[in-house]
Protein backbone atom coordinates (compact mmCIF):
# COMPACT_ATOMS: atom_id res chain seq x y z
CA UNK A 1 0.00 0.00 0.00
CA UNK A 2 1.18 3.34 -1.09
CA UNK A 3 -0.30 6.80 0.47
CA UNK A 4 -0.13 9.79 -1.66
CA UNK A 5 0.68 13.17 -0.70
CA UNK A 6 0.73 16.51 -2.90
CA UNK A 7 3.19 19.25 -1.99
CA UNK A 8 2.91 22.65 -3.11
CA UNK A 9 6.92 23.32 -2.91
CA UNK A 10 10.06 21.83 -3.10
CA UNK A 11 10.77 18.53 -1.24
CA UNK A 12 13.98 18.65 -0.31
CA UNK A 13 16.14 15.25 1.16
CA UNK A 14 18.36 15.40 3.36
CA UNK A 15 18.78 17.85 7.07
CA UNK A 16 22.47 18.80 7.17
CA UNK A 17 23.59 22.41 6.37
CA UNK A 18 22.62 22.39 2.59
CA UNK A 19 19.19 20.63 2.57
CA UNK A 20 18.49 23.21 5.52
CA UNK A 21 19.52 26.38 4.17
CA UNK A 22 17.92 25.69 0.97
CA UNK A 23 14.44 25.04 3.09
CA UNK A 24 15.11 28.46 4.39
CA UNK A 25 15.58 29.95 1.35
CA UNK A 26 12.25 28.12 -0.49
CA UNK A 27 10.43 29.57 2.65
CA UNK A 28 8.09 26.93 1.83
CA UNK A 29 8.90 23.13 1.90
CA UNK A 30 8.98 19.57 3.25
CA UNK A 31 12.48 18.09 4.27
CA UNK A 32 12.95 14.56 4.48
CA UNK A 33 15.55 13.42 7.34
CA UNK A 34 16.47 9.62 7.59
CA UNK A 35 17.16 10.85 11.48
CA UNK A 36 15.95 13.44 13.70
CA UNK A 37 17.65 16.47 12.98
CA UNK A 38 21.17 17.18 13.97
CA UNK A 39 22.60 13.66 13.66
CA UNK A 40 23.12 11.59 10.83
CA UNK A 41 24.74 14.25 8.89
CA UNK A 42 28.31 15.44 8.29
CA UNK A 43 27.33 19.35 8.41
CA UNK A 44 27.02 18.84 12.72
CA UNK A 45 30.24 16.97 12.83
CA UNK A 46 32.22 19.55 11.41
CA UNK A 47 34.97 20.43 13.37
CA UNK A 48 36.96 23.23 11.65
CA UNK A 49 34.40 26.32 10.78
CA UNK A 50 33.67 27.88 7.55
CA UNK A 51 36.66 29.82 5.52
CA UNK A 52 35.51 32.91 4.38
CA UNK A 53 37.34 36.47 3.65
CA UNK A 54 36.06 38.17 6.90
CA UNK A 55 39.15 40.35 7.70
CA UNK A 56 40.95 43.19 6.40
CA UNK A 57 43.92 41.38 5.31
CA UNK A 58 41.80 38.77 3.43
CA UNK A 59 39.89 39.12 0.12
CA UNK A 60 37.61 37.13 -1.92
CA UNK A 61 39.96 36.56 -4.60
CA UNK A 62 42.67 35.47 -2.50
CA UNK A 63 40.26 33.02 -0.85
CA UNK A 64 39.36 31.70 -4.46
CA UNK A 65 43.34 31.89 -5.71
CA UNK A 66 43.60 29.19 -2.80
CA UNK A 67 40.66 26.96 -3.55
CA UNK A 68 41.44 26.46 -6.78
CA UNK A 69 45.20 25.88 -6.07
CA UNK A 70 44.37 23.11 -4.28
CA UNK A 71 41.56 21.81 -6.85
CA UNK A 72 44.18 21.03 -8.66
CA UNK A 73 43.46 21.99 -12.27
CA UNK A 74 39.29 21.05 -11.92
CA UNK A 75 37.71 23.61 -10.48
CA UNK A 76 34.86 25.87 -12.26
CA UNK A 77 35.77 29.58 -11.70
CA UNK A 78 32.90 30.97 -11.96
CA UNK A 79 31.40 28.73 -8.86
CA UNK A 80 34.80 29.57 -7.40
CA UNK A 81 34.16 33.51 -7.62
CA UNK A 82 30.84 32.98 -6.36
CA UNK A 83 31.41 30.88 -3.47
CA UNK A 84 33.92 33.09 -1.84
CA UNK A 85 31.82 36.70 -3.29
CA UNK A 86 29.04 35.13 -1.42
CA UNK A 87 31.12 33.86 1.72
CA UNK A 88 31.62 36.42 3.56
CA UNK A 89 27.63 37.62 3.89
CA UNK A 90 26.68 33.48 4.20
CA UNK A 91 29.06 33.48 7.37
CA UNK A 92 27.01 37.03 8.75
CA UNK A 93 23.66 35.43 7.93
CA UNK A 94 24.33 32.49 10.08
CA UNK A 95 25.81 34.67 12.96
CA UNK A 96 22.67 36.59 12.75
CA UNK A 97 20.29 33.99 13.08
CA UNK A 98 21.78 33.00 15.90
CA UNK A 99 25.45 30.59 15.12
CA UNK A 100 27.70 31.24 18.02
CA UNK A 101 30.98 32.04 16.07
CA UNK A 102 33.95 33.39 18.23
CA UNK A 103 34.61 36.34 18.65
CA UNK A 104 37.53 38.98 19.48
CA UNK A 105 37.40 41.65 21.96
CA UNK A 106 36.36 44.27 18.91
CA UNK A 107 33.51 41.91 17.96
CA UNK A 108 35.15 40.47 14.97
CA UNK A 109 35.96 37.07 13.99
CA UNK A 110 38.45 34.66 15.72
CA UNK A 111 39.75 33.32 12.33
CA UNK A 112 42.12 30.22 11.99
CA UNK A 113 44.81 29.24 9.49
CA UNK A 114 44.42 25.84 8.08
CA UNK A 115 46.11 23.86 5.50
CA UNK A 116 46.64 25.52 2.12
CA UNK A 117 45.14 28.42 3.08
CA UNK A 118 47.44 31.91 2.26
CA UNK A 119 45.68 33.69 5.40
CA UNK A 120 43.86 33.03 8.89
CA UNK A 121 40.17 32.69 7.31
CA UNK A 122 37.98 29.99 9.38
CA UNK A 123 35.47 31.62 11.10
CA UNK A 124 35.41 28.79 14.70
CA UNK A 125 32.85 27.80 17.46
CA UNK A 126 34.34 26.71 20.49
CA UNK A 127 37.84 25.48 18.99
CA UNK A 128 36.36 22.85 17.47
CA UNK A 129 32.47 22.90 17.24
CA UNK A 130 31.24 24.78 14.39
CA UNK A 131 29.28 22.46 12.88
CA UNK A 132 26.92 21.11 15.52
CA UNK A 133 26.54 24.87 16.95
CA UNK A 134 25.81 25.90 13.17
CA UNK A 135 23.36 23.51 13.01
CA UNK A 136 21.80 24.27 16.30
CA UNK A 137 21.31 28.44 15.14
CA UNK A 138 19.74 26.97 11.44
CA UNK A 139 17.55 23.88 12.94
CA UNK A 140 15.97 26.52 15.53
CA UNK A 141 15.36 29.10 12.54
CA UNK A 142 13.86 26.14 10.62
CA UNK A 143 11.33 25.00 13.55
CA UNK A 144 10.55 28.18 13.84
CA UNK A 145 9.28 28.64 10.34
CA UNK A 146 5.40 27.36 10.26
CA UNK A 147 5.89 26.85 6.40
CA UNK A 148 8.99 24.28 6.61
CA UNK A 149 7.62 21.10 7.21
CA UNK A 150 10.19 18.48 8.73
CA UNK A 151 9.54 14.38 8.48
CA UNK A 152 12.02 12.58 10.89
CA UNK A 153 12.76 8.52 9.93
CA UNK A 154 12.02 9.22 6.24
CA UNK A 155 14.01 8.11 3.53
CA UNK A 156 13.88 8.13 -0.38
CA UNK A 157 13.44 5.07 -1.68
CA UNK A 158 13.49 6.11 -5.73
CA UNK A 159 12.96 9.77 -7.58
CA UNK A 160 9.41 9.93 -9.58
CA UNK A 161 10.05 10.55 -12.73
CA UNK A 162 6.75 11.39 -15.57
CA UNK A 163 6.88 9.74 -19.07
CA UNK A 164 9.64 12.85 -20.56
CA UNK A 165 11.61 12.34 -17.53
CA UNK A 166 10.82 15.26 -15.49
CA UNK A 167 11.33 14.16 -11.70
CA UNK A 168 7.54 14.87 -10.13
CA UNK A 169 8.59 14.01 -6.67
CA UNK A 170 10.22 11.04 -4.58
CA UNK A 171 8.79 7.75 -3.27
CA UNK A 172 9.47 7.64 0.66
CA UNK A 173 9.59 5.40 3.50
CA UNK A 174 7.95 7.34 6.21
CA UNK A 175 8.10 5.67 9.38
CA UNK A 176 7.75 2.32 7.68
CA UNK A 177 5.02 3.67 5.51
CA UNK A 178 5.90 4.04 1.69
CA UNK A 179 4.59 7.38 0.65
CA UNK A 180 4.56 9.07 -2.93
CA UNK A 181 5.19 12.42 -2.48
CA UNK A 182 4.21 14.53 -5.79
CA UNK A 183 6.51 18.28 -6.09
CA UNK A 184 7.00 20.80 -8.07
CA UNK A 185 11.08 20.24 -7.64
CA UNK A 186 13.00 17.76 -5.42
CA UNK A 187 16.43 18.97 -3.92
CA UNK A 188 18.83 16.14 -2.95
CA UNK A 189 21.42 17.37 0.02
CA UNK A 190 21.89 13.70 1.14
CA UNK A 191 25.55 14.28 2.01
CA UNK A 192 28.81 11.82 0.70
CA UNK A 193 29.90 8.79 0.38
CA UNK A 194 32.30 8.03 3.34
CA UNK A 195 29.74 4.82 4.96
CA UNK A 196 30.68 2.85 1.60
CA UNK A 197 34.09 2.87 3.03
CA UNK A 198 35.59 0.95 6.13
CA UNK A 199 37.28 3.91 7.80
CA UNK A 200 35.68 7.21 7.75
CA UNK A 201 34.73 10.45 9.81
CA UNK A 202 31.33 10.88 8.52
CA UNK A 203 27.68 9.37 9.82
CA UNK A 204 27.52 5.68 8.75
CA UNK A 205 24.14 6.65 7.02
CA UNK A 206 25.98 9.01 4.75
CA UNK A 207 26.84 6.11 2.14
CA UNK A 208 25.73 7.80 -0.89
CA UNK A 209 22.41 6.80 -1.75
CA UNK A 210 21.27 9.97 -2.81
CA UNK A 211 23.89 9.80 -5.56
CA UNK A 212 23.05 6.50 -6.85
CA UNK A 213 19.13 7.33 -6.85
CA UNK A 214 19.77 10.64 -9.45
CA UNK A 215 22.63 8.11 -11.11
CA UNK A 216 19.37 5.65 -11.22
CA UNK A 217 16.92 8.38 -12.57
CA UNK A 218 19.56 9.14 -15.65
CA UNK A 219 21.13 11.98 -14.17
CA UNK A 220 24.56 12.93 -14.97
CA UNK A 221 27.42 12.76 -12.54
CA UNK A 222 30.74 14.64 -12.02
CA UNK A 223 33.58 14.15 -10.71
CA UNK A 224 32.72 10.66 -8.61
CA UNK A 225 36.87 9.71 -8.41
CA UNK A 226 37.61 12.54 -6.26
CA UNK A 227 36.97 11.11 -2.60
CA UNK A 228 39.16 13.17 0.14
CA UNK A 229 40.90 11.16 2.81
CA UNK A 230 41.17 13.32 5.75
CA UNK A 231 44.83 12.70 6.84
CA UNK A 232 44.08 12.80 10.96
CA UNK A 233 41.17 10.54 11.87
CA UNK A 234 42.06 9.32 15.51
CA UNK A 235 42.80 5.75 15.25
CA UNK A 236 41.18 3.95 18.07
CA UNK A 237 39.48 1.19 16.19
CA UNK A 238 35.66 3.44 16.48
CA UNK A 239 33.30 3.23 13.62
CA UNK A 240 32.84 6.13 12.11
CA UNK A 241 36.18 7.37 13.37
CA UNK A 242 36.74 10.47 15.80
CA UNK A 243 38.54 13.32 13.59
CA UNK A 244 41.56 14.79 14.76
CA UNK A 245 40.64 18.12 13.00
CA UNK A 246 42.85 19.82 10.55
CA UNK A 247 43.07 23.40 13.34
CA UNK A 248 45.42 21.42 15.02
CA UNK A 249 47.92 21.57 12.49
CA UNK A 250 47.52 24.78 12.22
CA UNK A 251 48.17 25.71 15.58
CA UNK A 252 51.84 23.58 15.18
CA UNK A 253 50.90 20.20 15.77
CA UNK A 254 53.52 17.73 14.27
CA UNK A 255 53.04 14.77 12.65
CA UNK A 256 55.82 12.13 13.80
CA UNK A 257 56.06 8.57 13.65
CA UNK A 258 56.99 5.96 15.57
CA UNK A 259 60.39 7.37 16.42
CA UNK A 260 59.45 10.43 17.19
CA UNK A 261 60.73 11.85 13.92
CA UNK A 262 58.82 14.77 12.25
CA UNK A 263 58.30 12.70 8.86
CA UNK A 264 56.25 15.62 7.01
CA UNK A 265 59.78 17.15 6.00
CA UNK A 266 59.93 14.13 3.35
CA UNK A 267 56.72 14.23 1.57
CA UNK A 268 56.29 18.75 1.10
CA UNK A 269 57.53 22.00 1.82
CA UNK A 270 54.58 22.73 3.69
CA UNK A 271 55.18 20.15 5.58
CA UNK A 272 51.93 19.43 7.65
CA UNK A 273 50.00 22.51 6.44
CA UNK A 274 50.73 20.91 2.88
CA UNK A 275 47.20 19.78 1.32
CA UNK A 276 45.26 16.96 2.06
CA UNK A 277 45.57 14.67 -0.65
CA UNK A 278 49.51 15.34 0.13
CA UNK A 279 49.57 14.22 3.96
CA UNK A 280 46.84 11.68 3.27
CA UNK A 281 49.73 9.63 1.42
CA UNK A 282 52.32 10.35 3.49
CA UNK A 283 50.52 9.11 6.48
CA UNK A 284 49.71 6.03 4.76
CA UNK A 285 53.15 5.80 3.49
CA UNK A 286 54.29 5.33 7.08
CA UNK A 287 51.60 3.49 8.29
CA UNK A 288 52.45 0.95 5.18
CA UNK A 289 56.07 0.89 5.77
CA UNK A 290 55.58 0.15 9.20
CA UNK A 291 56.62 3.08 11.15
CA UNK A 292 53.08 4.88 12.20
CA UNK A 293 51.72 8.13 12.64
CA UNK A 294 51.37 10.15 15.26
CA UNK A 295 50.21 13.63 15.71
CA UNK A 296 52.20 15.39 18.50
CA UNK A 297 50.16 18.50 19.78
CA UNK A 298 51.66 18.48 23.46
CA UNK A 299 53.44 21.05 23.13
CA UNK A 300 51.15 23.04 20.49
CA UNK A 301 47.82 22.95 22.88
CA UNK A 302 49.24 20.97 25.77
CA UNK A 303 46.75 21.96 28.73
CA UNK A 304 45.09 23.90 26.81
CA UNK A 305 43.23 20.83 25.27
CA UNK A 306 39.57 20.95 26.99
CA UNK A 307 39.01 24.29 26.45
CA UNK A 308 40.48 24.94 22.80
CA UNK A 309 39.92 21.15 21.35
CA UNK A 310 37.30 19.59 23.73
CA UNK A 311 35.31 17.11 20.82
CA UNK A 312 38.76 16.06 20.22
CA UNK A 313 39.71 15.90 24.01
CA UNK A 314 36.94 13.65 24.34
CA UNK A 315 37.79 11.27 21.87
CA UNK A 316 40.73 10.69 23.16
CA UNK A 317 40.29 10.56 26.50
CA UNK A 318 37.45 7.95 24.80
CA UNK A 319 40.43 5.90 23.39
CA UNK A 320 42.61 5.93 26.03
CA UNK A 321 44.88 8.76 25.31
CA UNK A 322 45.50 11.95 27.22
CA UNK A 323 46.81 14.62 24.18
CA UNK A 324 48.05 16.95 26.58
CA UNK A 325 50.57 14.48 27.29
CA UNK A 326 50.93 11.57 24.72
CA UNK A 327 50.85 11.67 21.21
CA UNK A 328 47.89 11.37 19.24
CA UNK A 329 47.64 7.86 16.67
CA UNK A 330 45.94 9.16 12.98
CA UNK A 331 45.14 7.24 10.22
CA UNK A 332 43.66 8.37 6.87
CA UNK A 333 40.01 8.34 6.44
CA UNK A 334 37.35 9.21 4.13
CA UNK A 335 36.03 12.51 5.15
CA UNK A 336 34.55 14.38 1.89
CA UNK A 337 33.20 13.75 -1.69
CA UNK A 338 34.25 16.22 -3.72
CA UNK A 339 32.12 14.51 -6.69
CA UNK A 340 28.37 14.28 -7.35
CA UNK A 341 25.42 15.36 -9.05
CA UNK A 342 26.24 17.91 -11.63
CA UNK A 343 24.80 21.08 -11.42
CA UNK A 344 24.54 24.46 -12.26
CA UNK A 345 25.53 27.39 -10.18
CA UNK A 346 21.69 27.39 -9.48
CA UNK A 347 21.51 23.60 -8.37
CA UNK A 348 19.87 22.07 -11.00
CA UNK A 349 20.62 18.89 -12.06
CA UNK A 350 20.61 17.39 -15.69
CA UNK A 351 16.44 16.38 -15.18
CA UNK A 352 14.12 18.74 -15.47
CA UNK A 353 12.46 19.10 -11.83
CA UNK A 354 15.92 18.08 -9.96
CA UNK A 355 18.26 19.96 -7.96
CA UNK A 356 21.47 19.45 -5.74
CA UNK A 357 23.33 21.01 -2.81
CA UNK A 358 25.73 20.40 -0.72
CA UNK A 359 28.36 17.68 -0.51
CA UNK A 360 25.88 15.32 -2.83
CA UNK A 361 26.40 18.00 -5.68
CA UNK A 362 28.72 18.85 -7.82
CA UNK A 363 29.09 22.51 -8.62
CA UNK A 364 32.77 22.47 -9.13
CA UNK A 365 33.60 24.59 -6.55
CA UNK A 366 35.61 21.78 -5.08
CA UNK A 367 37.89 20.47 -7.87
CA UNK A 368 40.05 17.35 -7.43
CA UNK A 369 40.64 18.35 -3.77
CA UNK A 370 38.33 20.51 -1.16
CA UNK A 371 40.20 23.32 0.41
CA UNK A 372 39.57 22.89 4.05
CA UNK A 373 37.02 24.32 5.54
CA UNK A 374 35.03 25.36 2.28
CA UNK A 375 32.39 22.66 2.76
CA UNK A 376 30.05 24.34 5.51
CA UNK A 377 30.21 27.37 2.98
CA UNK A 378 29.27 25.29 -0.21
CA UNK A 379 26.64 24.14 1.74
CA UNK A 380 25.15 27.35 3.09
CA UNK A 381 26.12 28.97 -0.40
CA UNK A 382 24.72 26.59 -3.44
CA UNK A 383 21.79 25.04 -0.59
CA UNK A 384 20.09 29.08 -0.69
CA UNK A 385 20.60 29.38 -4.14
CA UNK A 386 18.89 25.45 -5.16
CA UNK A 387 16.45 26.51 -2.61
CA UNK A 388 15.32 29.70 -4.39
CA UNK A 389 15.48 28.22 -7.67
CA UNK A 390 13.87 25.43 -6.66
CA UNK A 391 10.75 27.46 -4.95
CA UNK A 392 10.18 29.26 -8.72
CA UNK A 393 9.16 25.99 -10.39
CA UNK A 394 6.07 26.94 -11.84
CA UNK A 395 3.73 23.53 -12.76
CA UNK A 396 3.74 19.94 -11.13
CA UNK A 397 4.65 17.15 -14.06
CA UNK A 398 2.88 14.24 -15.53
CA UNK A 399 2.02 11.10 -13.68
CA UNK A 400 4.99 9.13 -12.88
CA UNK A 401 5.70 5.78 -14.53
CA UNK A 402 7.43 3.88 -11.87
CA UNK A 403 6.54 3.69 -8.05
CA UNK A 404 8.78 0.84 -7.33
CA UNK A 405 11.13 1.22 -4.25
CA UNK A 406 15.22 0.41 -5.07
CA UNK A 407 16.16 -2.24 -2.57
CA UNK A 408 18.45 -1.73 0.09
CA UNK A 409 21.75 -3.27 0.29
CA UNK A 410 21.79 -6.11 3.37
CA UNK A 411 23.80 -4.92 6.31
CA UNK A 412 26.27 -7.95 5.67
CA UNK A 413 26.98 -7.45 1.96
CA UNK A 414 27.23 -2.99 2.93
CA UNK A 415 30.18 -4.24 5.25
CA UNK A 416 31.70 -6.61 2.26
CA UNK A 417 31.53 -3.52 0.18
CA UNK A 418 33.09 -0.97 2.52
CA UNK A 419 36.12 -3.47 3.09
CA UNK A 420 36.37 -3.93 -0.86
CA UNK A 421 36.40 0.30 -1.23
CA UNK A 422 38.78 1.20 1.49
CA UNK A 423 41.27 -1.60 -0.45
CA UNK A 424 40.92 -0.85 -4.05
CA UNK A 425 39.57 2.65 -4.47
CA UNK A 426 40.93 4.43 -1.16
CA UNK A 427 44.24 6.83 -0.89
CA UNK A 428 46.47 4.82 -3.42
CA UNK A 429 44.42 2.86 -6.54
CA UNK A 430 45.60 0.75 -9.52
CA UNK A 431 44.16 -0.84 -12.21
CA UNK A 432 44.54 -4.26 -10.66
CA UNK A 433 42.76 -3.27 -7.31
CA UNK A 434 39.92 -1.39 -9.36
CA UNK A 435 39.17 -3.72 -11.54
CA UNK A 436 38.91 -6.65 -8.97
CA UNK A 437 36.80 -4.27 -7.05
CA UNK A 438 34.20 -3.80 -10.05
CA UNK A 439 34.17 -7.65 -10.94
CA UNK A 440 33.21 -7.79 -6.75
CA UNK A 441 30.47 -4.96 -7.51
CA UNK A 442 29.28 -7.22 -10.54
CA UNK A 443 28.17 -10.07 -8.36
CA UNK A 444 26.65 -7.92 -5.71
CA UNK A 445 24.06 -6.16 -8.38
CA UNK A 446 22.56 -9.38 -9.33
CA UNK A 447 22.45 -10.67 -5.91
CA UNK A 448 20.71 -7.60 -4.31
CA UNK A 449 19.46 -5.94 -7.52
CA UNK A 450 19.96 -2.21 -8.18
CA UNK A 451 20.53 -0.59 -4.57
CA UNK A 452 21.28 2.87 -4.80
CA UNK A 453 24.85 2.14 -2.64
CA UNK A 454 26.23 -0.24 -4.92
CA UNK A 455 25.25 2.17 -8.41
CA UNK A 456 27.25 5.21 -5.92
CA UNK A 457 30.13 2.70 -5.76
CA UNK A 458 30.31 1.62 -9.33
CA UNK A 459 30.33 5.54 -10.12
CA UNK A 460 33.50 5.80 -7.89
CA UNK A 461 35.07 2.52 -9.12
CA UNK A 462 34.37 3.28 -12.91
CA UNK A 463 35.88 7.32 -13.18
CA UNK A 464 38.76 6.00 -10.87
CA UNK A 465 39.88 3.25 -13.43
CA UNK A 466 39.11 5.82 -16.36
CA UNK A 467 41.29 8.05 -15.23
CA UNK A 468 44.58 7.54 -16.18
CA UNK A 469 46.98 10.08 -14.33
CA UNK A 470 47.08 11.24 -10.46
CA UNK A 471 45.69 14.59 -9.15
CA UNK A 472 43.82 15.65 -5.73
CA UNK A 473 42.23 13.03 -3.83
CA UNK A 474 42.76 10.18 -6.93
CA UNK A 475 45.94 8.84 -6.78
CA UNK A 476 47.25 6.31 -9.21
CA UNK A 477 50.35 4.23 -8.49
CA UNK A 478 50.32 2.88 -11.91
CA UNK A 479 49.87 6.39 -13.03
CA UNK A 480 51.54 8.66 -10.94
CA UNK A 481 51.67 11.77 -13.47
CA UNK A 482 49.27 14.57 -13.72
CA UNK A 483 47.61 14.40 -17.44
CA UNK A 484 46.09 17.82 -18.74
CA UNK A 485 43.49 18.74 -17.30
CA UNK A 486 39.61 17.43 -17.58
CA UNK A 487 36.46 16.78 -15.96
CA UNK A 488 34.60 13.38 -15.63
CA UNK A 489 31.31 13.02 -16.88
CA UNK A 490 29.65 10.01 -16.08
CA UNK A 491 26.27 8.13 -16.26
CA UNK A 492 24.71 4.75 -15.79
CA UNK A 493 23.70 4.51 -19.87
CA UNK A 494 25.36 1.67 -21.95
CA UNK A 495 26.84 0.64 -18.37
CA UNK A 496 28.39 3.35 -17.55
CA UNK A 497 29.07 5.64 -20.10
CA UNK A 498 32.33 7.79 -19.49
CA UNK A 499 33.18 11.03 -20.84
CA UNK A 500 35.68 13.92 -20.38
CA UNK A 501 35.79 17.46 -20.64
CA UNK A 502 38.54 20.17 -20.68
CA UNK A 503 38.32 22.10 -17.41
Amino acid sequence: MITRLDFDGPVILGAGLAGLSAALAAGKALVLSPTPLATGCSSAWAQGGMAAALSSEDTPALHAADTIAAGAGLCDPKAVDLLTREGPQAVRDLAAIGAPFDRKADNGFVLSLEAAHSRARVARVGGDGAGAAIMAAVIAAVRATPTIEVRENARARRLLQDAAGRVVGVLAEIDGVLVEIRAKAVILATGGVGGLYAVTTTPAEVRGEGLGLAALAGATVADPEFVQFHPTAIDIGRDPAPLATEALRGEGAILRNTDGRAFMVDYHPAKELAPRDVVARAIHAERAAGRGAFLDAVAAVGPHFPKEFPAVFEACRAGGIDPRREMIPVTPAVHYHMGGVATDLDGRASLPGLYAAGECASTGVQGANRLASNSLLEAAVFGARAGRAAAAEGAFGGEPVDLTPYPDLPDAALQVLRKAMSRDVGVIRDAAGLTRLLEQLGALEPAYGPCPTLIAARLIAEAALGRHESRGGHYRADFPATAEPARTFITLEAAGGLRRQAA
